[in-house]
């Protein structure tokens, strides 16, 4: 079984609810629990983070590990913004244009320059983590809720990366563009839907 595969099925395990209250402690489970389902169970989440991945594959080279890297960190950040009750006004229209720029970027599959990927990638990990800090459970640890957000979000970043390295060792490049053109729809959807 690939690694990624065991990601998944730890992820997995870790997501049943019903393990958090088998014992004392369940408040700091029920914090890790509920971190790591947000990414996992909101769809807009989900596809802008499987998509980091999809494109940190696209562009190869240092944007492989670098644009999964700063979106974990910088959504950490604003995850503690939001914790703290900073809110900014346009985070569910940011997150939604997340997912169809980066879904429009996978479709256009062109050399985006490093600086200007990571600027876009961080203010859009800005989004997501201000979204996660403020929807924080009431009664849970805040380290570990930022910890299973931060985790399932890694997870998705990889599985998104393991994908699109994938798809171009078999010179799928219309693949990884179909789907960038499928998560863009998606986003749009959701803005025509809220």
């Amino acid at each position: 079984m690939h690694n990624t595969g065991r990601l998944l099925l730890l992820a997995g395990a870790l997501a049943v609810p019903g393990l958090a209250h088998a014992h004392p402690g369940h408040e700091t489970l029920h914090g890790l629990f509920s971190g790591l389902g947000h990414p996992l169970f909101g769809f807009d989440h989900l596809l802008a983070m499987l998509a980091v991945g999809l494109w940190g594959a696209q562009l190869g080279g240092r944007a492989r590990w670098l644009l999964p890297v700063l979106f974990v960190g910088v959504m950490l950040s604003g995850g503690a913004l939001g914790m703290l009750g900073v809110s900014i006004p346009v985070v569910e229209p940011g997150i939604i244009a997340s997912v169809v720029a980066l879904g429009l970027f996978l479709l256009w599959a062109r050399q985006v320059p490093l600086l200007a990927s990571g600027a876009l990638v961080s203010l859009f990990a800005l989004f997501h983590g201000v979204a996660h800090g403020t929807e924080m459970p009431l009664q849970v640890s805040a380290l570990t809720y930022a910890l299973g957000f931060a985790l399932a979000t890694a997870a998705l970043h990889i599985v998104g990366l393991q994908a699109g390295s994938w798809l171009q060792r078999q010179s799928w490049p219309l693949v990884t563009r179909t789907l960038g053109a499928l998560i863009g729809l998606a986003g749009l959807g959701m803005l025509m839907a809220g």
